[in-house]
């Protein structure tokens, strides 16, 4: 559906914002980052829903209804753009935002798996710059430091992603949908399963719906029952059997960085040195010497 990203929106490129990156998620949604200087911006149409956070700049852009302006007074700040609406903009300053696409069809399955209702007739509310811890943690962290190309964060894509639609239909929707809590953990021969097919598939990319068809969950419910079941959501826990089996294969076998970070599902040896450094804090090379020191 989002293929092109900026094909669907030619009037973005006929203005000064700068697309920094994007990609389509295997779900069909998309993620976009934008950034601009000064602009005015007309008659913006898309036919599905934009949540655009700022990562920062908000206070340097408004939206324009004919006289009426409407501002931000937050660097933060999160808006909401439902499909089919015509929107006007003014950026008098530096802003980065990022864009999450999703559709009618997104919404209504997340409805039918995550709360056992009918997913039709779901009707979005139209928000400008407000103020939302959740999302702007998410956009800016999760979200916003990911990077989009990396198999290895598409688990944490997915999550995020899921956070912020059901964030999103809870709190900004014409549906009232109750609070969601865990009921309990994964059955020991669920967990058995899962972990089973985690370790077979290390050296491969994957994704949230690949774990969760294990155990013939919907994403979100297996998502939190296997954190209430491990303490890892499925993301940091696969990453975590990642850099054990490194850790192994750099104090048993004289494999070579490279070696390693295939078999460990890295897509590169700088790769999987950046991660590794990044979650024990000395490099592969180093702790190769400490252990057989």
């Amino acid at each position: 559906m989002f293929t092109d990203t900026l094909n669907h929106y030619p009037k973005m490129r006929q203005t000064q914002a700068r697309l920094v990156s994007s990609t389509q998620l295997k779900n069909g949604m998309a993620l976009a980052r934008w950034s601009n200087q000064e602009d005015r911006i007309e008659n913006i149409h898309s036919s599905h829903h934009t949540l655009s956070v700022y990562l920062n700049g908000a206070e340097n852009s408004l939206r324009w209804q004919g006289s009426q302006t409407i501002a931000s007074a937050t660097s933060n700040s999160v808006c909401l753009m439902p499909a089919n609406l015509d929107t006007n903009w003014e950026v008098r300053g530096p802003i980065s935002h990022l864009h999450f696409y999703f559709s009618d069809t997104h919404l209504s399955q997340l409805i039918e798996q995550v709360w056992d209702k009918d997913g039709q007739r779901v009707q979005l509310d139209e928000i400008d710059f407000a103020e939302d811890a959740l999302l702007t943690q998410l956009f800016c962290t999760t979200l916003g430091q990911s990077n989009w190309q990396d198999p290895l964060d598409q688990l944490a894509l997915d999550s995020a992603t899921q956070t912020a639609l059901i964030h999103t239909l809870r709190h900004y929707s014409q549906r009232r949908l109750p609070t969601l809590r865990p009921t309990g953990g994964l059955p020991t021969w669920q967990l058995k399963r899962v972990v089973e097919f985690i370790e077979h598939h290390l050296n491969q990319p994957l994704t949230l719906k690949d774990m969760a068809g294990i155990t013939g969950l919907s994403d979100y419910h297996f998502a939190r029952m296997f954190k209430q079941t491990t303490g890892y959501p499925p993301h940091r826990y696969v990453l975590h059997r990642r850099l054990t089996r490194a850790r192994h294969l750099l104090a048993e076998t004289s494999l070579n960085m490279t070696e390693i970070a295939l078999r460990c599902g890295f897509g590169s040896s700088s790769h999987f040195s950046n991660r590794f450094r990044a979650e024990t804090g000395v490099s592969p090379t180093e702790y190769r010497t400490q252990q057989r020191s």
